[in-house]
């Protein structure tokens, strides 16, 4: 059976037709009625460039409000939005434009040379986002319904193991998971939630189909600046922000002395484990941080802390949500490290054209995560690293996030990465990189002394490198696999 909504943002029109959908930092904004009246000129515009209903089309663009019409245009004609990492080379492009059976790319002016270098195929047309033009009107048949089992979007994983994978998500993945996200945050009347996130990313693009759903203002940023973010919280009734923990550390360092206002609730606060002094920062600067767990894979979060346990279980993940389950290993007891499996209606049904990736990816109906974590005694998840990059040294466990969050310790380092460099004696030892504030010198063997005060003998960085900074991705994940490549010439 084929379940079925009203299209969510023709309902969001007729149920709060003037109340805002979207703003800017510049002071425009747009309603509900603005911005389906939009969304459908776009949706004809692409009709007229050939797309039909199951059509794949790519778009290559960074927050621009113009992306958010095109993805609800997409919607009205049953099309599957391809989102694509902004960041990326023209060659890692190249491979899911292809891999994707793209029709379409559409992109955002400036990055429409490499949008068409990427496209090698005769068969994928290429256009700006300046080539948009509104079209007379005419009659034009529009989804009116929403068909919760169809493909809505596919987006690729980071790659960190192989080529990427598309995770495909249907639009019954999206919707489950604004709804369960809103079992557990609750709806205020006054929400608005500020996106500075990638679009392009699950994360990002969660956030638009929350507003959809909840009927809540979103405040979209081009790109992440702490000045802008703090303003928009204190001056602008922003209560709810996304964001990793670089970004926090940006935010906290910009408040200095002052407090956010009562009207500001929700710091969310995911991209993988948080360090704990930087919780604890946030904790005395009454910060209502609320860690959460998820992946491409869950449509975003899956697992959340709750309002109601964000200071008393300071540095968990919280239980997974309503609709959602959580396994750790095939049922480990408290305490014990194993992989974290997760069941739900959001997650993935598996990855475009890779059906042998897709079995691998689930376990009895579970999908297992590739990260490890615990439950402590009342069920509360504690993600403790990603199992790939776990360093084995003579037969020792290693988590490079434990040791990461002892360096965030030090004072004066600002950002920490650690992972294993290959050793002749224990096959693998951990090494550090790290960024410290312009203004504190320190050196590698105060660095290491301050270390073993707090982890065993074997888990002290071998090796400490001072860069400037870490390679991370568009969600500003930091990438482990890439740390040996700064190494500073000179130093091994």
């Amino acid at each position: 059976m084929t379940h079925v909504i009203p299209h969510w943002l023709d309902k969001q029109a007729e149920l709060a037709p003037n109340e805002q959908a979207l703003e800017r930092p510049d002071g425009s904004s747009l309603t509900f009625n603005e911005l389906r009246d939009n969304s459908r000129q776009w949706a004809k515009w692409l009709k007229a460039q050939g797309i039909e209903r199951y059509d794949h089309v790519a778009v290559l663009s960074g927050n621009d409000e113009r992306m958010v019409y095109l993805i609800h245009a997409l919607s009205y004609i049953g099309a599957v939005a391809v989102l694509l990492n902004a960041r990326l080379s023209q060659s890692e492009l190249a491979f899911q434009i292809d891999d994707a059976d793209v029709k379409l790319l559409v992109c955002q002016e400036d990055l429409l040379q490499t949008g068409t270098g990427a496209a090698t195929s005769q068969s994928v047309l290429v256009l700006g986002m300046d080539s948009f033009r509104t079209l007379p009107d005419r009659d034009e048949s529009f989804l009116e319904e929403i068909e919760l089992d169809q493909l809505a979007t596919i987006m690729y994983t980071s790659g960190t193991t192989g080529k990427p994978k598309g995770v495909m998500h249907t639009y019954g993945n999206h919707w489950f998971s604004a709804v369960a996200s809103a079992l557990n945050l609750g709806l205020h009347q006054e929400d608005k939630w500020l996106l500075a996130l990638p679009i392009f990313h699950v994360g990002g693009f969660s956030v638009l189909i929350k507003s959809l759903i909840y009927g809540m203002p979103v405040y979209l940023l081009n790109q992440f600046d702490e000045h802008v973010v703090n303003r928009a919280i204190y001056q602008h009734g922003v209560s709810i922000v996304s964001v990793v923990t670089p970004m926090l550390n940006r935010l906290m360092d910009n408040m200095e002395e002052r407090e956010y206002p009562h009207t500001f609730r929700c710091m969310l606060l995911g991209g993988g484990p948080a360090p704990y002094t930087l919780l604890e920062q946030a904790k005395q600067k009454k910060i209502p941080v609320f860690q959460t767990y998820g992946m491409t894979e869950t449509s975003s979060q899956i697992v959340t802390l709750s309002p109601k346990d964000a200071l008393e279980k300071l540095g968990s993940a919280g239980k997974a949500l309503s609709t959602a389950q959580l396994q750790i290993g095939k049922g480990a007891e408290p305490y014990e490290i194993d992989v974290i499996r997760l069941k739900g209606p959001m997650v993935t049904k598996g990855y475009y054209k890779r059906p042998e990736a897709t079995e691998e990816l689930f376990q009895n109906g579970y999908l297992s995560s590739g990260d490890v974590g615990y439950l402590d005694e009342e069920g509360f998840l504690y993600v403790v690293d990603r199992r790939k990059d776990l360093i084995i040294s003579g037969g020792e466990n290693i988590y490079p996030a434990e040791i990461e969050n002892v360096l965030l310790g030090v004072e004066g380092i600002i950002d920490a990465g650690v992972t294993g460099m290959e050793d002749s004696k224990w096959g693998a030892v951990p090494v550090a990189f790290v960024v410290t504030h312009k203004k504190q010198m320190l050196t590698a063997e105060e660095v290491k002394r301050m270390c073993q005060t707090q982890l065993a003998r074997y888990k002290v960085p071998a090796h400490i490198y001072f860069v400037e900074e870490l390679p991370r991705n568009a969600a500003r994940k930091l990438l482990r696999r890439k740390l040996l490549e700064i190494i500073p010439k000179g130093e091994t």
